[in-house]
């Protein structure tokens, strides 16, 4: 139809004209009854009643005095209502009066009005519903168009993704291909070079086998040749052992023989000889010869057997030996052929003069031929000989009175006995370079065991009244601890001379029994400090020497000179200690019971007599070191004067009788009287 066209071109022109482009509710028009009771309701204010006061009103009173028609101006004022701005028609309430109030519901004027305008109102509703009705089938038309774009444009989409995802499948599968190929490739060219290393590492191998059997043959060869050799050298090693251990029994047989001989020597000396022959040149040398072949024989055992000028040493100092005890008896057969000559012709002159002449014969002290004696002795004095037995024979008297107790198999006498001996010996072995309450401490256990009372030792009670011989054997083992301290502990840690020392002589003091222990088992163990160097007698076993001379002997092979001089350095220092201090809690007024006196006479004997290779020189320093200040301190002068002669006259000795392997303890006495000199007054 032509109208509609025209409908639409005028929907089209009222779409872009100013009103069209404005938002509506487009639901209210097809509320139905809704929107008819709104009308039909009591008109009300809007919101929008100010804004057509403002803008309509004026313009409706324009026309009304133009326009004679109470319905024509009617109609112009709704049209003009219909077109404000953002005002909706259920809110125009207005009803054009004279006044310009709207009329009331109960007033008939009210009536009228409504019923003129229901008619414009209902026309305006219809066409209302005709022009949404047709904007919405514009809209359905054109969502409908914009849904069949939509679903064209979606399966377009959906073919190009499916085409893609075709394509993606067709490379991922060429991409896996060419993976697949690239692994067995490098698979391939793997197992190649492996197949190639296993040939090469096979060639290598058998390469390396023939090269190790060249090599397990020069090995062979050379261990077969180091066999060989070993034998050889086993060989020659028994060879010079027998061949050394032949020498050693030589030197041994040497010495004995040397020894003898000395002691043939010794013995004419102490024969009362009545011509008086000078010997002692004779028995310096003699002890000489002796210390030279002894200290062969140490040095050897020690280190290796004899060599052949070690041999051929001792075998020219034999015969020096043999040569002297030959001049020996030379000079006594020609001492007593000229004596027997001298008595002849003093005879016949007697005879010749008659009776009444008498002549008085020279002494034979003025005899010619003999010169005065300036010889060092070897042989100590009678008095400390005596003195030495007296306190050896003390000591086998003391353990001869604890004898049962010793040797008793008894289990409660060997429980006592062990009791009584670590009572004895522990406190002592606690003693070290402590001093004070501890060191007092001490003291008073020995001194309360000493006396009878009960001590606690192991968490028993102990005391020498547990058995007869308890005192004994306590005192004896008391006296042996002290002298094996100085033998291992002040020979290890030489400041621990003086707290053990402090100790003992303070036991010393209240028991003297137990002082004259210590020093038998001190001239026991160290002959030097009597001083007193043992002869070899005849028949006595080398070994047996050995341990007199003061060294441990054990499955027939001597100690080592090291520690041999260290535990006789250990054992002099613990005596100069001993003889110069005091125990200082005891009574002040009591004399010491073995003083500097004592040391004074060591010292003195010791000078006396013929320095020992390495021995002297030992002692005399530790005994100086220790001792010397208390010894100037009492003798002044006198002590000034002994160190001279030790400097001038007894040194030049000691160092005439030591060797090159003997220098140690040489030099550190040199370096002590060195030191000595620069404090000379």
């Amino acid at each position: 139809m032509p109208s509609e066209g025209r409908c639409w071109e005028t929907l089209q022109a009222l779409r872009s004209s100013d009103k069209g482009r404005l938002c509506y509710h487009r639901d209210w028009l097809l509320r139905g009854e809704d929107v008819l009771e709104e009308y039909t309701s009591i008109p009300k204010l809007s919101s929008y009643a100010g804004w057509v006061v403002d803008h309509v009103l004026p313009h409706t009173q324009e026309n009304l005095s133009s326009e004679t028609s109470a319905s024509s101006t009617s109609t112009s004022g709704l049209d003009q209502l219909a077109f404000a701005p953002k005002s909706p028609v259920r809110s125009l309430a207005f009803s054009p009066t004279s006044s310009g109030t709207p009329a009331t519901p109960n007033g008939s004027k009210g009536k009228d009005e409504s019923q003129h305008t229901e008619e414009p109102m209902a026309l305006q509703s219809s066409r209302g519903t005709k022009v949404e009705g047709c904007i919405r089938m514009y809209e359905q038309v054109h969502r409908m168009k914009g849904m069949e774009g939509l679903r064209q444009w979606q399966e377009e989409q959906e073919r190009k993704v499916r085409a893609l995802s075709e394509m993606a499948s067709e490379q991922l599968k060429r991409f896996d291909e060419r993976k697949e190929l690239k692994h067995h490739k490098e698979f391939q060219d793997l197992r190649e070079m492996m197949e190639k290393s296993s040939r090469e590492a096979l060639g290598q191998q058998e390469k390396l086998k023939a090269e190790h059997r060249h090599r397990a043959k020069i090995l062979n060869l050379k261990l077969r040749e180091a066999e060989q050799q070993r034998l050889k050298q086993v060989e020659q090693e028994r060879l010079r052992r027998e061949e050394g251990q032949g020498r050693l029994r030589g030197l041994y047989a040497l010495q004995e023989e040397l020894l003898h001989l000395n002691q043939q020597l010794d013995a004419a000396d102490q024969r009362g000889d009545p011509l008086k022959v000078d010997l002692s040149a004779f028995r310096t040398r003699g002890n000489q010869l002796c210390g030279l072949v002894s200290g062969m024989i140490r040095a050897t055992s020690e280190d290796s057997f004899p060599t052949a000028e070690d041999q051929a040493v001792a075998e020219r100092a034999l015969q020096e030996m043999r040569d002297l005890c030959a001049d020996v008896r030379a000079c006594e057969d020609k001492r007593k052929q000229e004596e027997k000559e001298a008595q002849r012709k003093q005879q016949e002159s007697q005879v010749q003069q008659g009776p009444e002449v008498h002549k008085e014969s020279p002494a034979p002290s003025q005899g010619p031929g003999v010169k005065q004696n300036e010889d060092l002795q070897v042989k100590v004095q009678d008095s400390t000989v005596q003195w030495y037995q007296r306190l050896q024979e003390a000591s086998r008297q003391c353990v001869q009175a604890f004898e049962g107790l010793a040797s008793s198999k008894d289990s409660q006498v060997k429980k006592v006995r062990m009791d009584l001996q670590k009572a004895a010996t522990i406190p002592v072995s606690q003693i070290s370079t402590i001093s004070g309450s501890k060191l007092k401490e001490i003291f008073d256990r020995i001194h309360s065991l000493l006396s009878g009372k009960h001590v606690q030792c192991g968490g028993r009670s102990v005391s020498v009244t547990m058995n007869p011989q308890g005192l004994d054997f306590v005192q004896y083992k008391l006296a042996e601890k002290f002298v094996k301290q100085g033998e291992e502990e002040v020979a290890s840690h030489h400041e621990a001379a003086f707290p053990i020392a402090v100790v003992a002589s303070g036991i010393w003091e209240l028991h003297p029994r137990v002082g004259d222990l210590i020093l038998a088992h001190l001239h026991k163990n160290c002959p030097y400090s009597v001083p007193f160097y043992p002869a070899f007698k005849e028949g006595m076993a080398l070994e047996d020497y050995q341990r007199m001379l003061g060294y441990q002997v054990k499955d027939s092979k001597v100690e080592q000179q090291d520690n041999f001089l260290k535990r006789m350095s250990g054992m002099i220092r613990l005596y100069a200690a001993i003889i110069q201090l005091r125990w200082p809690y005891g009574p002040r007024q009591q004399v010491h019971p073995h003083g500097l006196n004592h040391g004074w006479r060591w010292l003195a004997q010791i000078l006396n007599m013929e320095p020992l290779s390495d021995v002297t020189a030992t002692l005399l320093f530790d005994f100086l070191e220790v001792c010397g200040n208390a010894l100037m301190k009492q003798y002044q002068a006198q002590f000034w004067k002994m160190m001279l002669l030790i400097k001038e006259d007894y040194f030049p000795r000691i160092e005439a009788i030591t060797s090159s392997g003997q220098m140690g303890s040489f030099i550190r006495l040199k370096q002590f009287l060195e030191l000595f000199a620069h404090d000379f007054p």
